[in-house]
């Protein structure tokens, strides 16, 4: 593995398992001193201590303003500077249908998922500042930032938002030889899900869902953290603003031509399940 990163510290929240875990492996790897973030300090301190490099866990809330500033003042005092970040923590909400969302799932998910990655934003911008130095950040999208589904809706509000914080920030960053990207994964069975794991969309038929892309296979955490590693390396030195989809040809899928699966499926029977078995009469 080359040194990509050799000499540079690299934050990675949400690193406690799943794509973030991944990533902190890749970039200890290759070379980087890492500040492994969750909001489950155990989780990280499992982590970091697997890393083959110099690293310390932090427990930290990433979608409140201290526990940003609490992961970046320990980073600064072991290793007095950041050069990357990878903002990755996010949560995935509930299956209720959009009429069943309250307020409070809502914002929950719009708290971690957008107030949080824009607090990670604003602290990378400020230690960069601070040091009068460059840097790279990569920031978690999704799937569910390019495209849409009848479920989860605040999740993929917040993704999609996400979206927006990448490109304005890679705008304002620009200039200032900062730059900021997006990693947009696929279907990745990882923890994240496995709270729905008997959900109809959840983690159980991941596999089967996936079979359904141009590669015909589910991604793994390590095939997401290769793309962390090549955007926040000065291999993408020329990139910035961009949403990378690392998702097995998804979102090129055109679902009602034969190529896609067109009638491969049963539109009543994923209905049913959507909003009930007698919706159809209970609508006309």
């Amino acid at each position: 593995m080359s040194g990509r990163f050799e000499g540079s510290v690299a934050v990675v929240t949400g690193a406690g398992g799943g794509l973030g875990r991944a990533s902190a492996h890749r970039l200890s790897s290759e070379g980087a001193r890492v500040v492994v973030v969750d909001i489950d300090g155990d989780a990280a301190e499992r982590t970091r201590a697997e890393l083959p490099g110099e690293a310390i866990a932090v427990r930290a809330d990433i979608a409140t303003e201290e526990g940003v500033q609490s992961y970046a003042d320990a980073a600064i005092a072991a290793f007095g500077r950041i050069d990357h970040h990878h903002l990755n923590a996010g949560i995935f909400g509930g299956f209720q249908p959009l009429p069943d969302i309250s307020v409070d799932d809502f914002e929950r998910v719009m708290a971690v998922n957008v107030r949080g990655q824009f607090l990670g934003l604003r602290a990378a911008f400020r230690c960069y500042r601070a040091q009068r130095s460059v840097g790279a950040i990569a920031v978690t999208a999704s799937i569910a930032s390019l495209t849409a589904a009848a479920d989860l809706l605040p999740y993929h509000t917040s993704k999609h938002a996400v979206v927006g914080l990448v490109r304005a920030a890679a705008m304002y960053g620009g200039p200032l030889g900062i730059r900021v990207n997006g990693v947009a994964p696929g279907i990745v069975p990882t923890d994240l899900f496995a709270a729905a794991a008997t959900t109809a969309g959840g983690k159980n038929d991941m596999e089967q869902r996936a079979s359904t892309t141009p590669l015909r296979r589910a991604g793994s955490a390590d095939e997401i953290a290769a793309t962390v590693a090549f955007v926040l390396s000065q291999d993408a030195s020329y990139m910035t603003g961009q949403i990378l989809s690392v998702d097995g040809g998804a979102t090129i899928v055109n679902t009602v031509r034969p190529s896609g699966g067109a009638g491969a499926w049963d539109a009543d029977a994923v209905d049913a399940q959507l909003y009930g078995e007698n919706w159809k009469e209970e609508i006309s």
